[in-house]
């Protein structure tokens, strides 16, 4: 795993630095880093690799209004509810399906950035350190990551544009299956370039081979229709340790946790001890050791709404969060079984992980957390002869809770199991007035209109 330190942000500001000598530039008109294309030297290759790992970490958990990727598209399913008083927070919680919300295109923007700035850095450590094979291989990994974070998120026709010089190349709609088909190739590429590592058998090279088989079987379980395309994303990730886990880093110098920003500090976000909208899962009441939960009490940031605030207790306000574990590489496998119709095997794997209390998550430190409610270690699951997906859905959603994996699972459930939006998604009346919504998916911003190739959505198909 890769720790986001100041010096990247320092190094990032030394190419933009290279890149403006010899040139008659005013203060008030230095470019922004966003716009760095390229890197000279061997140094502003590392530096714009630790700018793409910087600029994960913020897009997934980082950024504040609008919103990172993890708590937004939480608020369109059941992990979160908006304690709130802007619009943009309540009627993503309602899941109202608006192209113009203004924090929808910030999360969309991060994910693209994530993908051009990580081809950047590629394209400066094939020219200035050739033999960094791992280095490079990372790069492929998150920008894997980020077309599977796309294609879950939001609806079927997100371009992927790039950049030639300075030049805008616009893309083309894509649907999410192709963007999962892209996200598996460039996984394919990752592992192509850690083979080629001479130091293969070291743990640093091994954490990124970990990192990347578990975006190309979450990729795969994505795409899979039969059995064995479900065996197939099993089999990739069969090698990563279940106590491996992959963070975005969080620090003093450079963002916050925005779980522990919107929901333990500033009240805007919270847990519910309900089932949404009548379906959703109760993340609260359960007492289930996977959410831990601290006691503390006052209202939401809306007080004119009867909500209590729950907040969570997993992470504090600097504390690094998981986007990749060997939890999720035994649940792809456990999946494979329940696919096969093989139930023992299914409810050995959810067992095994269930009843391991070395696997659950720490309870964040400092005195905030003093007073947590965690419930005891979770029995074994009786043997009920079924084959049920809701039960394994339930088990990922509360293992991989507010880590951008919720919405695209219960896309799935609509895509690969049958059930129907009004089983999955709230529904009826919503809490602050009126009906919940029809949104399933999020819906690429109204900027990308900008991109003469693009119009709307091709569909809201889960």
């Amino acid at each position: 795993m890769l720790r986001i330190q100041r010096a990247g942000i320092v190094a990032v500001a030394a190419v933009v630095t290279v890149s403006l000598q010899g040139c008659d530039t005013g203060v008030l008109e230095v470019n922004d880093p966003d716009i760095v294309l390229e890197a000279n030297s061997a140094a502003a290759a590392r530096a714009l690799r630790n700018g793409v790992f910087l600029r994960l970490s913020q897009a997934v958990n980082g950024i504040q209004g609008p919103d990172a990727l993890f708590v937004f598209s939480g608020l369109l399913t059941d992990e979160w509810r908006s304690g709130d008083t802007f619009v943009q927070r309540n009627n993503q919680d309602q899941r109202i399906f608006q192209p113009d919300n203004t924090f929808n295109a910030g999360p969309s923007r991060s994910l693209n950035r994530i993908r051009t700035e990580a081809q950047s850095a590629i394209a400066a450590f094939r020219t200035y350190l050739p033999d960094s094979t791992s280095a490079v291989a990372s790069l492929f990994a998150v920008t894997a990551y980020s077309e599977v974070l796309m294609a879950e998120f939001y609806c079927n026709g997100t371009p992927l544009s790039s950049l030639q010089g300075t030049s805008i190349v616009y893309g083309d709609p894509l649907t999410n299956d192709s963007l999962f088909h892209l996200a598996a190739a460039h996984a394919d590429s990752a592992l192509a370039q850690l083979a080629l590592s001479p130091t293969f058998d070291s743990l640093t090279v091994r954490k990124w081979d970990w990192l990347t088989r578990i975006v190309q079987g979450r990729a795969l379980v994505n795409r899979a229709q039969t059995p064995a395309d479900f065996a197939a994303a099993a089999a990739v990730v069969a090698s990563v340790p279940t106590a491996y886990k992959f963070y975005a880093h969080h620090s003093l110098t450079s963002s916050t946790n925005q779980v522990w920003a919107l929901n333990n500090s500033a009240r805007r976000y919270t847990l519910t001890n309900s089932r949404e909208g009548g379906v959703g899962i109760d993340f609260v009441t359960p007492d289930d050791p996977r959410v831990p939960r601290y006691l503390g009490g006052g209202s939401v940031f809306d007080n004119s709404i009867p909500m209590t605030l729950v907040r969570q207790a997993l992470w504090g306000q600097f504390d690094s969060i998981p986007i990749a574990t060997g939890i999720e590489a035994r649940l792809i496998e456990a999946e494979a079984f329940l696919q096969a119709g093989d139930n023992p095997g299914w409810l050995l794997a959810i067992n095994n992980l269930r009843t391991n209390a070395a696997l659950y998550p720490p309870i964040a430190g400092g005195a905030e957390f003093a007073t947590v409610v965690r419930g005891a270690t979770l029995t074994a699951l009786a043997d009920s002869g079924v084959r049920n997906a809701d039960v394994h859905f339930r088990e990922r959603a509360f293992w991989m809770f507010s880590t951008g994996h919720r919405l695209g699972d219960m896309r799935r459930l609509l895509r690969q199991y049958g059930r129907t939006e009004v089983q999955v998604y709230p529904n009826g009346a919503f809490v602050k007035g009126g009906t919940y919504g029809d949104a399933i998916q999020m819906p690429v911003p109204f900027d990308e209109t900008n991109n003469p190739r693009f119009t709307q959505c091709i569909d809201r198909n889960p």
